[in-house]
């Protein structure tokens, strides 16, 4: 039987990769205060992106109402979860990095809303 040496140095790979990502240093998470002057202070829009999908339970809460039930507001935050892959590059490809303004923080935190947590059939 011949050695699997491919299989060998690819797990090995995949071994070291895994002690790499442990070990490097892990960006802290972002501030709402850190969003307050973009002009000043401009946000990769990476940073802004990951600050509105910690706030999908938020967005479902406001989506749902406050008489909605805590099996509703689950199923909310579920399907947006299983959405962040897709709104997320629709992000990336929509809108500018570095997020500089207010205005481009609100375009986004609007199509980031409606993308995670669409409100079909609502009339305002």
């Amino acid at each position: 039987m011949k050695f699997p040496k491919v299989t060998v140095v690819l797990v090995t790979a995949a071994v070291l990769f895994v002690l790499w990502d442990q070990n490097r240093e892990q960006p802290e998470p972002v501030d709402a205060s850190r969003l307050a002057n973009l002009q000043a202070n401009p946000v990769e829009l990476a940073q802004a992106v990951d600050w509105l999908f910690d706030q999908i339970p938020k967005f479902c809460r406001d989506a749902g109402g406050a008489g909605e039930q805590a099996k509703h507001r689950q199923a909310c935050v579920s399907a947006a979860e299983a959405r962040t892959s897709s709104c997320r590059r629709m992000l990336y490809e929509r809108f500018p990095d570095p997020v500089a303004t207010e205005a481009v923080f609100r375009d986004i935190t609007l199509t980031a809303m409606e993308c995670l947590v669409p409100r079909s059939g609502l009339v305002q």
